[in-house]
């Protein structure tokens, strides 16, 4: 499976990265740029888990997974694919998070197991990139919690 780990710093606390990250109120797509608002979709938010379905746009079409989140763990925070139209169910991310004296920093775990042209091509680059898209991706809805001040969970 493919697998790359990324690691970076950011200035905000690690109770509100967190809480960005388990936002799953309808202000999601807005909040991670990366998210295509047609389909992202809630099937059920529970105290240390949820089941959703997020997707992107790509050149050539959509890609979307329905995932389990978990966050039992209060410095790690994993989504495990269910079913998907690119990757294998099992394949996950996780974002552990811990404090700085500056912030928070972040070690994510990308490993998705692709079972598509399409998917194989995205891991492909995020591998050869040594996760550059999937920090890309982190960097530009962190900042966009930094510039909205007050993230309130949903």
């Amino acid at each position: 499976m493919p697998r790359v780990e990324i690691d970076m710093d950011w200035p905000e606390p690690p109770e509100r990265i967190r809480e960005a990250l388990l936002d799953f109120s309808p202000r999601r797509p807005e909040r991670w740029p990366g998210i295509e608002p047609s389909l992202y979709e809630v099937y059920r938010v529970g105290s240390t888990n949820a089941d959703i379905r997020e997707g992107s746009r790509m050149p050539g079409g959509r890609i979307w997974a329905k995932e389990h989140y978990d966050w039992s763990d209060p410095v790690l925070i994993r989504w495990t694919v269910v079913e998907s139209n690119f990757c294998a169910p099992g394949s996950s991310v996780s974002a552990a998070i811990t404090p700085t004296p500056a912030g928070s920093h972040l070690h994510v775990v990308w490993n998705r197991k692709p079972t598509t042209l399409a998917g194989r091509v995205m891991a492909g680059i995020i591998v050869a990139t040594r996760g550059a898209p999937v920090a890309a991706s982190m960097r530009a809805g962190l900042k966009r919690l930094a510039n909205r001040g007050t993230v309130g969970a949903g």
